[in-house]
């Protein structure tokens, strides 16, 4: 594997310089962002099957997720168990009330079939205390209570989705299970955490996400970037991507392993802000409008108000979210800033960011592979990308075919 601790020593002491500072006084130029690559959807799209005897709500349920999602409807069970031989989907949508036997029966049937017992179900039902429910409560499975909002309707089809993809994470080894479940959770839990005035410490969302750190200086972070993929939080994976990246590349640029912890650390929680975004903007499958465009990039803002609600948070991490948007020549956002106003933190995360967008897979495209968005990222041009740490990145990710075969 090339060295390029030995050709970028100064990189590294000024990288060194800004992971060591903790937030304080002089923060304030730290609003910023990298690129106008947003990239939310990762996997390609999914399948989901809906199965309810009413049309009316079949179709209400179908138009509302298609876009983030392919949709086939059933009026039946006996349509569903013929659909069921050609394909499986991600999820079905079960009502109570499906002919002939019930929702209870297709549930059922579905759990005891070798081919079928591992498609996530969310059963959908008016009462939340028949044994409709009770059946679904045994089986750990989702429950939508209609009439749904569309919120409600995201959120149980994304957890039953996502909770299929982290329950074949406990099948990892322990350190690589550690790293996915501990970061999930700092994802999930912390945004909440903050708005409800509970104190936070970085030092426990630090440890958390230790075990990517681990990994990367193992050499053993494939598996990671293997076990994100299908799951339906998109925003997650994107940030476990970059801070897997992240991390690596500070490893070959020779950075001790605090230093690493900080560039883990902060390329999890980078994107924070998103859980603001609408999940309409968020995920949208097309080009947005300027007024979603302007809501999409206040991302920035409210991940910097989330963050700094963290007690002791290095200056480091602070950087890596509010600036990775940020361009070489002043067009990036949210504050234009250029040149040396950009430290070399922030311009190994837009390089990270970048990468991470062009390669994760889109609703509208599919991924750019690694040395095709290496070469659209050459062509960006300095006014964009330090060119000098972007020779850096490439060599470390075309001497790491691991890394290469599992993005």
């Amino acid at each position: 594997m090339v060295s390029l601790a030995r050709s970028s020593v100064s990189h590294i002491v000024r990288v060194q310089e800004v992971c060591a500072e903790t937030q304080g006084e002089g923060v304030v130029s730290l609003a910023e962002r990298s690129d106008g690559v947003d990239a939310p959807p990762y996997i390609p799209l999914k399948t989901v099957f809906i199965v309810d005897p009413l049309t009316r709500h079949r179709g209400d349920l179908a138009e509302a997720l298609r876009g983030q999602y392919e949709v086939e409807e059933f009026a039946d069970a006996p349509a569903l168990k013929e659909r069921l031989r050609a394909l499986r989907p991600s999820l079905i949508l079960v009502d109570e009330a499906t002919p002939p036997d019930g929702g209870g029966a297709v549930v059922q049937r579905l759990r005891e079939s070798q081919a079928t017992h591992s498609i996530p179900i969310v059963g959908m039902t008016r009462s939340g205390g028949s044994r409709f429910v009770s059946l679904l409560h045994e089986a750990e499975l989702g429950i939508l209570i209609k009439p749904a909002t569309l919120h409600t309707l995201y959120d149980a089809v994304t957890h039953a989705i996502c909770k299929s993809v982290e329950d074949e994470w406990q099948t990892l080894e322990e350190n690589q299970r550690l790293a996915l479940t501990q970061t999930i959770a700092v994802f999930r839990d912390l945004p909440d955490q903050i708005m409800n005035g509970e104190p936070i410490e970085y030092v426990s969302i630090r440890e958390s996400c230790a075990p990517i750190v681990t990994a990367v200086c193992n050499n053993q972070f494939s598996d990671l970037l293997n076990g994100v993929k299908g799951h339906d939080n998109y925003s997650y994976v994107h940030s476990v991507r970059v801070a897997i990246l992240l991390a690596h590349f500070g490893r070959e640029l020779g950075l001790p392993r605090d230093d690493l912890l900080t560039l883990g650390t902060g390329g999890v929680l980078h994107d924070l802000g998103k859980v603001a975004i609408p999940h309409y903007v968020l995920n949208k499958p097309g080009r947005l409008t300027p007024e979603e465009w302007v809501v999409m990039r206040s991302h920035v803002d409210r991940s910097i108000e989330l963050l700094d609600c963290i007690e002791h948070l290095p200056r480091g991490v602070m950087t890596i979210a509010a600036q990775h948007h940020e361009k070489l020549d002043g067009t990036g956002y949210p504050h234009g800033l250029k040149g040396s106003e950009l430290n070399e933190l922030a311009r190994m995360a837009a390089i990270v960011d970048v990468f991470g967008a062009l390669t994760d897979q889109r609703i509208y495209k599919p991924p750019h592979a690694p040395d095709a968005a290496l070469d659209m990222m050459r062509e960006m041009g300095p006014n964009h990308l330090d060119q000098h740490l972007l020779t850096l990145f490439r060599s470390m990710l075309l001497d790491t075919a691991s890394v290469v075969q599992a993005l």
